[in-house]
């Protein structure tokens, strides 16, 4: 009978493990969604090796509005990481809920910025150019800056998820 109860055991786990990986985790701390994308609220960010001050500094972003995932929590601390895959620990109040996205730093040829109807060109954008989310539909986002404004593909863009809708 232990045997049957295994095998009923693991056939549930088959069945209900999809749903479980739907539900988004959530940050011990905050409560917010883990990961999530926010961006650097300061020109100097202290990134340590871990989530305290007595860690060493293991480099310093000098670069504010640069999107960064956060993947953990402790306290009033969190684990970051950039596009280039860097992680280390910042202290929360570096960092902004303002959501920017840097034009595929992966690419090496500018992308383009079109008007609303997605065809009308407006800008060609650089790898690694920063921009305020304004909003995105899961396919399109709008990016703006000092001197853009308009729309790109969101797969050309690090900083949301694919799919993700931002208002």
């Amino acid at each position: 009978m232990t045997g049957l109860y295994a095998i009923l055991g693991i056939i549930t786990l088959i069945f209900t493990a999809p749903a479980l990986a739907q539900e988004p985790q959530k940050g011990p701390v905050s409560g917010l969604p883990l990961p999530r994308y926010v961006s650097l609220k300061s020109d100097r960010v202290n990134v340590r090796e871990g989530p305290s001050k007595e860690h060493p500094t293991v480099w310093i972003y000098e670069r504010a509005g640069l999107p960064v995932e956060i993947t953990a929590e402790f306290e009033t601390w969190r684990k970051i990481r950039d596009s280039e895959g860097s992680e280390g620990w910042v202290l929360h109040s570096l960092l902004s809920g303002r959501r920017t996205a840097l034009v595929a730093p992966w690419k090496k040829e500018p992308q383009l910025l079109v008007a609303a109807d997605h065809a009308t060109p407006v800008a060609k954008l650089g790898p690694g150019v920063i921009g305020t989310l304004r909003g995105c539909d899961g396919k399109w986002c709008r990016l703006a800056g000092k001197e853009f404004d308009g729309f790109m593909q969101q797969e050309n863009l690090w900083g949301v998820y694919p799919g993700e809708k931002v208002e």
